[in-house]
């Protein structure tokens, strides 16, 4: 019997896997690949996988080619092909033509929703939606209700896609499936709710934090998705410029302190802080965190989720985490002054003390700190770098193209020897017509030096702040972001998006 190693997509007659039900090929090992010359060819593992295949051939009028490969390779190969295959449109044209309001009544009793089948028209439109998400490496879906109908929404690289718009006649089964799912109570529907979903979604463990809101159209559905598998990065893979990663890295090796990370929601900060542990993350070190939510578990860090109901705050969960002799202590964010005080407590008592604050560029969080009610002294004497930081989108480099800049454009990057080309997005099929693919942070460090902590003791504004740090080396997100235009990176459109520069182009 002929082996092959290797199974490439154009090799497949996806035709043929059309109503091949997954766990069909998965449970036998067996993957048909193509037709050819009154043959049926098939990737087998075994004696179940050839069975498979002798079965469809005899069903298709072919003979049955079998070609050995090992068990690995077909399952990874069946992953890859049938996150492909799933389509939402699809499973949303194939219940368009059921009964609708028989799908809506579905999810009236728990006794019901447990009886279901795979096979529900409900449970195969959420599964297909979830595989849509995943593929296009969402990490949102947002499940919108109006008064006519539903918006299902991807968020990609930080944008929102509308990709669906279902009848609103099966919302209530819907987020009924997904309270299901989620281990909430399907018969509340006033309250706000939260739980996670864990998924196995193409071979990949993906967990899903659900949060479900009561709205004057009907609840609506977020789910944050969190590919276990796509692994934490590095700080040398997040997109810091050289002169910044070594001076962070350098603030890490401090054996006390404050390390702030600041930017608005969904700018990665948190990223930031988990690359930063894994850097701090030795045997000889005791590292703890407080989180809400735990988005990833790292080994040999002890972590630990608030729970506002019982009282497990970020001020009461620091304050436990004292008495456990911790060498470095992660907060997920300062939300007020208690935090805050105790945050400051920790780190003038030999802790390194690593965490995130809302702000808008890294001298801001000097002056959130003095208005949260912390001592101008203190802030200073605990501070030892500040890391303000956005994301960006990336240009794609299957598509993207170089252009003569505008004079608009050439005043916005405000450098002396100004570029003759730059480059933007186009859209190809490896983009999805986007134009973008993935994202990059853009950054800037304020490191607190002694002329820092004096401005600060005095309680000087943010902008004088800014202006010493600049005569030292400080170079702003602004700044930054050019030098990744100039690259061809990313664009001055994305970077405007981002930065919020009111400079009109």
């Amino acid at each position: 019997m002929e082996t092959i190693n290797k199974i490439n997509d154009d090799e497949i007659e996806f035709s043929i896997l059309k109503d091949l039900p997954l766990s069909f090929v998965k449970g036998n090992f067996f993957l048909p690949l193509r037709r050819q010359d009154g043959e049926l060819l098939g990737a087998i593992a075994g004696n179940q996988g050839l069975l498979a295949l002798r079965d469809l051939a005899r069903k298709l009028n072919l003979k049955p080619h079998p070609l050995q490969a090992d068990e690995t390779l077909i399952i990874e190969t069946i992953n890859r092909i049938y996150s492909q295959t799933s389509r939402v449109d699809e499973v949303m044209g194939d219940i368009k033509g059921e009964d609708l309001s028989m799908i809506a009544t579905e999810f009236e009793s728990p006794r019901d929703l447990l009886e279901l089948t795979e096979e529900a028209p409900i449970i195969r439109l959420l599964n297909a939606v979830m595989m849509e998400a995943v593929k296009e490496k969402a990490s949102d879906i947002h499940i919108e209700p109006y008064e006519k109908g539903i918006d299902v929404r991807f968020r990609v690289d930080g944008i929102l896609n509308k990709v669906l718009a279902p009848p609103k006649i099966i919302h209530d089964a819907l987020i009924s499936r997904i309270k299901i799912l989620a281990g909430l109570d399907i018969a509340e529907k006033r309250l706000p709710q939260d739980g996670r979903i864990k998924l196995l979604v193409g071979g990949r463990n993906i967990d899903i934090r659900v949060s479900i809101i009561p709205t004057a159209m009907g609840e609506r559905a977020v789910l944050r998705l969190l590919d276990r598998q796509a692994g934490i990065l590095t700080l040398e893979m997040l997109g810091l410029a050289d002169s910044v990663l070594s001076k962070f890295k350098h603030a890490l090796t401090k054996p006390n302190g404050i390390i702030l990370v600041t930017g608005p929601t969904g700018s990665g900060k948190t990223t930031t802080l988990y690359a930063s542990l894994l850097k701090l993350n030795t045997e000889d070190r005791n590292i703890i965190t407080v989180e809400d939510p735990v988005e990833y578990q790292l080994s040999g860090i002890g972590q630990m989720q608030v729970n506002p109901k019982i009282g497990l705050t970020f001020a009461s969960g620091l304050r436990s985490i004292l008495r456990q002799d911790p060498d470095i202590m992660m907060v997920g964010e300062i939300r007020d002054i208690e935090t805050a005080e105790i945050a400051v407590h920790a780190s003038l008592t030999g802790h390194l003390v690593l965490s995130t604050l809302h702000t808008n560029d890294a001298p801001g969080a000097v002056a959130r700190l003095i208005d949260m009610g912390i001592e101008p002294f203190l802030v200073a004497s605990s501070l030892v770098c500040i890391l303000a930081q956005r994301l960006v989108r990336v240009i794609c480099p299957h598509c993207k193209e170089a252009y003569e800049p505008s004079g608009e454009e050439i005043a916005y990057i405000n450098i002396d020897n100004p570029p003759e080309r730059l480059y933007r997005a186009k859209g190809c099929d490896k983009c999805m017509g986007k134009g973008y693919l993935g994202r990059t942070g853009i950054y800037e460090l304020l490191e607190i030096t002694p002329d820092i902590r004096t401005m600060i003791t005095e309680k000087k504004d943010a902008q004088a702040v800014r202006a010493v740090a600049m005569k030292s080396g400080f170079r702003t997100l602004q700044s930054n972001a050019v030098d990744k235009i100039l690259r061809g990176t990313t664009t001055i459109e994305e970077v405007m998006r981002v930065t919020q520069k009111e400079v009109e182009i």
